[in-house]
């Protein structure tokens, strides 16, 4: 009798341990947690939030994504401006020429052939920071053939001495 309850015990436990899992397994905190740092690499910062929490409620005790949450909410505008800057130097400008035009003229043109190049998925804003009036009678001159927007950017800046800076919500143009 011993022997067959033994048998029996073994059994079950044989057959839970070869017991298939589901299809469609419920997401683990590390699983949630490593999406968050994928979401936060590609510069997506409220679906790294998302993530993180996600994480957190099936893990309140998962210090990775605690810890990470925390330096979201204070990076969140630096991600957000390099997702930015990441975009718009994504965008290919077939061609850009300029003779004798502002620094606002140039900006102008640049910020339609982006949207136009890009299929308006980027619409820059621009600002262009120059309090003194040390960019406005600056003459660009400029003939481009399949750059990148942030290298039509950096030239557009060198020409004029200026500075760039790729903020939030906007590319600022500033005097050095």
């Amino acid at each position: 009798m011993s022997k067959i309850i033994t048998l029996v015990v073994a059994c079950t436990l044989v057959s839970q341990a070869f017991a298939e899992t589901p299809a469609a397994a419920a997401p683990t905190a590390d699983s949630a947690y490593q999406s968050g740092v994928a979401a936060e690499k590609a510069g997506d910062a409220a679906a790294a939030g998302k993530f993180y929490n996600q994480a957190l409620q099936l893990n309140p005790n998962h210090a990775n994504a605690r810890y990470s949450l925390g330096q979201l909410r204070i990076n969140a505008p630096r991600i957000a401006a390099k997702a930015r800057e990441d975009k718009f130097g994504s965008v290919l400008i077939p061609a850009f020429q300029l003779d004798q035009a502002t620094l606002q003229e140039a900006i102008t043109a640049l910020g339609l052939i982006i949207e136009k190049e890009s299929k308006q998925q980027v619409t820059p804003n621009f600002v262009i920071e120059d309090p003194k009036q040390q960019l406005a009678g600056q003459k660009i001159s400029l003939n481009l053939k399949n750059m990148p927007a942030r290298a039509v950017m950096k030239y557009l800046t060198d020409q004029t001495g200026a500075k760039v800076r790729y903020d939030e919500h906007a590319v600022v143009v500033y005097a050095r």
